[in-house]
């Protein structure tokens, strides 16, 4: 039908002696529901089609499906979907075919555990010995019609402490003591008058009404009273687990609430970053088999004790389901695995499992929120301090680099080793300028103060730039350029990406040694531009393919190399502001290969004017020759 459906369990008195077989069926049926996508829930009632009934009106359902019933006696009782239809005549009733040989009644009326307790029908008949014994001692001082009513007492109370099966027993003795002991002929069952034929009809008729309606209440009062209990119980856990902030205090928490509900001890498996479960939180005397509890975390299944999964154990492994993903599992080893068996208290132990599973995720991402906020405010105060440090040192490093460039044209001209001192300071003096550069760029592009000046440009201009600024470095390798014959005009600040250049030039020269091969290219792939930096040199460490580009990531931890690990970083970021891709790879020589992106776009297109030769009505454009004209003859 494509709709939302239901699926509830109407506990009656009757069910609640179910046998725990009775119980399991009844708890898988609902559980598989819930996993089919049902809303389920246990309702307790007197009469499963009243409740059924007003159900489905409270939830505006249009049709409910029943099996089929198969009732000892068709005659004498009508089946639960006749009960429904008649309470509720606007709904649609499904009647489902019922399997050969099963003799299951669908209200739930057959196959009741005969677990009942003799012990409540003996103090149902003390209670009328006890009723008896007080209305022979007041027999001589009241009237007749007074001792009837400290029999109806006897059954009142029996019905309120024992239920329903008592009080029915015991105004039947009740009526046979007052008729045997109190009636005349008294000590014996024969009546005198025929009028106390109609007294025992209606005494007898009253006691089973009010035995009746008694243990209805009690029963009403122990379901009223377990619900108050299990909504309190889950408002104090929620409360206390929006309060935690630690998982140690969640597992003292879950600890707590579930052997105050449960009867049961309980402890919290955790998964780490590799969905691998750590060992339990607190102080935990259970037997955990971590075997077990990393199956149920891994198939999110509850698996051990009440489960067709390692039913032996005698420990619940119930996994913890938050949100996003499975959290860690909760382990529950209960005195008695009878309260598993119960709907209700299974459903709010699945509920505990719940709220435990999102109070862990919250925990969890308060602290990523926490390790976040403490890197950017560290990641802030790191960029201020180097932007002012590196502000604060361009100018003496320009004042070195000039004083370098004056002696080396000063007079009288300088010794040989003088002149090479000189050479020295002046290339580390360009380097440190560099780096100083690289440090001013990081903090201005992070901080947002770079503004882009994007403009339709040849990259064969800004390539050039590059290459000519990094020619004293580039030297001792072998350059090779192949930019494309169909490469268009790409939209790009030149700056940046001169900047860009530079540095992956510089960062191939830096880490491979003299001789090596490095090559630059760019290809049109899809909708972009890929421009490629490649070297043949001892290439990248391995699983440093993403990492390279981190802040203060260098290739090689300790080196010789100057830098601080900022170049890529740089790189990425200038990419990044383009709307384009960068990432590093082995080259197929064994080499680095650093590949980054433009997006083509819409360039601009350039007409130029038409001329036209009348004497040979030749036609020249965009600078070409004709084939009939003069040659030396251009458009």
């Amino acid at each position: 039908l494509d709709a939302p459906w239901h699926a509830i369990y109407v506990e009656t008195p009757q069910l609640q002696r179910l046998a725990s077989q009775q119980r399991q069926r009844i708890l898988k049926t609902l559980k598989l529901a819930q996993e089919l996508g049902a809303e389920t829930a246990t309702i307790p009632g007197n009469e499963v089609a009243e409740a059924v009934a007003q159900y489905a009106r409270n939830h505006n359902l249009a049709r409910i499906v029943i099996g089929r019933s198969h009732s000892r006696m068709p005659l004498l009782q009508r089946s639960l979907a006749t009960r429904v239809g008649t309470l509720a005549p606007d709904l649609d009733i499904i009647h489902i075919a019922r399997e050969e040989g099963v003799s299951r009644t669908d209200d739930g009326d057959s196959n009741i555990a005969t677990d009942i307790s003799w012990v409540d029908y003996l103090y149902a008949g003390a209670a009328c010995t006890i009723a008896a014994v007080v209305a022979a001692v007041l027999y001589p001082v009241i009237e007749l019609t007074n001792t009837a009513m400290v029999f109806l007492l006897s059954v009142v109370l029996v019905a309120v402490y024992f239920g329903r099966g008592p009080a029915v027993l015991a105004a039947v003795l009740s009526v046979a003591g007052f008729d045997f002991f109190f009636v005349e002929p008294r000590f014996s069952f024969a009546v005198s008058d025929v009028k106390y034929l109609l007294t025992f009809a209606v005494m007898l008729t009253v006691a089973l009404i009010t035995g009746q309606l008694t243990a209805g209440s009690r029963y009403q009062a122990r379901v009223a009273m377990s619900r108050e209990l299990r909504a309190r119980a889950l408002a104090d856990m929620s409360r206390e687990l929006s309060a935690a902030l630690v998982l140690d205090q969640i597992g003292d928490i879950a600890r707590r609430f579930i052997e105050s509900s449960f009867n049961a001890k309980s402890t919290l498996l955790v998964a780490d970053e590799n969905d691998k479960l750590r060992a339990p939180i607190g102080a935990s005397t259970l037997a955990i088999d971590l075997g077990i509890a990393q199956w149920a975390f891994d198939h999110g299944e509850p698996a051990g004790a009440s489960t067709d999964t390692l039913p032996g154990s005698a420990i619940l492994y119930l996994p913890l389901r938050a949100p996003m993903r499975f959290r860690g599992v909760l382990a529950v080893e209960p005195l008695s695995t009878r309260w598993l068996l119960i709907p209700e208290q299974r459903r709010l132990l699945d509920t505990f499992a719940s709220l435990i599973a999102i109070a862990v995720e919250r925990v969890h991402y308060v602290d990523i929120a926490q390790r976040t906020t403490v890197q950017i405010e560290s990641e802030r105060l790191r960029n201020s301090l180097l932007s002012a440090l590196s502000h604060d040192l361009r100018t003496p490093l320009t004042a070195v680099l000039g004083l370098t460039e004056y002696l080396s044209i000063t007079k009288p001209d300088l010794s040989q080793e003088q002149h090479e001192v000189v050479i020295s300071i002046r290339d580390e003096t360009r380097r440190m300028t560099a780096l100083v550069n690289n440090l001013l760029d990081m903090g201005k592009l992070q901080a947002g103060e770079v503004k882009l000046n994007k403009q339709w440009q040849p990259l064969e201009e800004v390539v050039g730039a590059a290459l000519a600024a990094t020619s004293h470095l580039l030297s001792r390798h072998v350059v090779t350029v192949d930019l494309g014959a169909d490469l268009p005009l790409l939209e790009f600040d030149a700056v940046l990406l001169e900047r860009l250049l530079f540095n992956l030039l510089e960062n191939a020269q830096k880490y491979t040694p003299e001789g090596s091969r490095i090559d630059v290219r760019a290809t049109l792939a899809n909708d972009c531009a890929e421009i490629s930096v490649e070297d043949n040199g001892p290439g990248l460490p391995e699983g440093m393919e993403e990492r390279v580009f981190d802040k203060f990531t260098r290739g090689q931890k300790e080196s010789t190399k100057a830098g601080v690990g900022l170049g890529l970083a740089i790189c990425r970021a200038i990419i990044d502001a383009h709307r384009g891709r960068i990432w590093a790879e082995r080259s197929p020589s064994g080499g680095a290969r650093f590949v980054f992106t433009l997006p083509l776009g819409n360039p601009p297109q350039i007409h130029l004017p038409l001329q036209i030769d009348t004497r040979d009505s030749a036609v020249f454009e965009h600078g070409e020759r004709s084939n009939t004209g003069n040659p030396d003859e251009h458009a």
